[in-house]
């Protein structure tokens, strides 16, 4: 398999995202499936859903048609890929509880990590669990990365692109050409998605992004020494797993749930502190095309892996404290008091 066809299957893929996308977008203005604003949302006015399928089929089509079903790990990750996606495309008809979609995403982490995709931990048996585990965290990681207008989409295309790269080094081309295929599909639908919004890719997208790339990092880092695979888990996911780390963290300080909706994600902290939404968006593409740049060169030989893991956890240290320190809401307690403050005014 040579360039000349990854590349030819990338471009195809960002035509057909972004052509498709204009009869999807249509067909969720008439079936009302648009987000609407209020509450913890940011966008200010009513946006169709469904450029996920656009995503997902994009990606899919050129990859099966170049590569076929020959290799067992690539059809495990596309079958899973498409099944994650249904369900994110349920999702975006009918709100599903959280355990509904995480027995769903185990499943289908489970199956990639039968087909032969599976993390090097231990030497055991809890290998094949705690894959499975990082599967489903990563890809709903990703899913909350999908917060602000061209957010994902920009980290995606980035992401997936040096990924790809260190596929090819690494002589799995169908993986690569996969992953080209992924960053060109998102790149033909940021031509919708690019602040302001036309469309948002839905959970449909969102879930289907995270899995793959997930499953695909895993992949590279297959039977490495444990530093490969920090450093190779991290740099790939780098920041959806500060945006999940910060804000955790930040909910758990201020006495609210981990698990509800907010304006308190990375991109919307960049907002706080002055960036606009494009800004906002071109930074995190630009933090992932530097944390893949770091990982394209620890596997070219360039930095060892004890570098690379050691300079990736120490800038996710600084980034994390740093953000941290912007305040994108009261306390809780602090509106408990207000509130009662309030009641006795009454």
């Amino acid at each position: 398999m040579n360039g000349a066809l990854a590349l030819a299957a990338g471009v195809a893929a960002c035509l057909f995202s972004a052509t498709a996308a204009i009869p999807l977008k249509r067909l969720a203005v008439q079936w009302g499936l648009t987000d609407h604003p209020g509450g913890h949302k940011a966008h200010t006015r009513p946006t169709p859903y469904l450029g996920g399928i656009a995503i997902a089929l994009a990606t899919i089509v050129p990859t099966v048609a170049a590569v076929g079903p020959g290799d067992r790990r690539l059809t495990a990750i596309l079958l899973a890929g498409m099944a994650v996606a249904l369900l994110g495309l349920i999702d975006d008809f009918e709100s599903l509880t959280t355990a509904a979609r995480l027995v769903v995403e185990t499943v289908a982490a489970s199956g990639v990590v039968l087909s032969g995709v599976q993390l090097t931990v231990t030497g055991g048996w809890p290998d094949g669990p705690i894959t499975v585990m990082w599967i489903v965290v990563m890809t709903n990681s990703f899913n909350l990365l999908d917060n602000m207008d061209g957010s994902l989409g920009a980290i995606t295309a980035v992401s997936a692109a040096f990924l790809a790269g260190t596929a090819f080094l690494q002589a799995w081309p169908a993986l690569g050409l996969l992953l080209v295929a992924l960053a060109g599909a998102t790149l033909g639908f940021l031509l919708h998605n690019w602040p302001p919004a036309k469309m948002f890719m839905g959970d449909t997208g969102s879930l289907f992004i995270g899995f793959v790339l997930t499953c695909s990092a895993v992949v590279l880092v297959m039977r490495q020494g444990p530093v490969t695979v920090a450093a190779g888990l991290l740099l790939p996911t780098f920041v959806a797993t500060i945006d999940t780390g910060v804000v955790f963290v930040s909910r758990m300080r201020a006495g609210r749930s981990p698990l509800s909706g907010g304006t308190d994600h990375v991109s919307h902290r960049l907002r706080r502190i002055g960036l606009g939404a494009r800004l906002a968006a071109t930074a995190l593409g630009v933090g992932s095309g530097l944390a893949g740049a770091l990982y394209l060169a620890m596997a070219m030989g360039w930095v060892s892996s004890f570098i690379a893991a050691v300079t990736a956890g120490g800038i996710a240290l600084v980034v994390f404290v740093l953000l941290q320190g912007v305040n994108v809401y009261a306390p809780v307690r602090h509106l408990k008091a207000r509130s009662r403050i309030r009641e006795r005014r009454r």
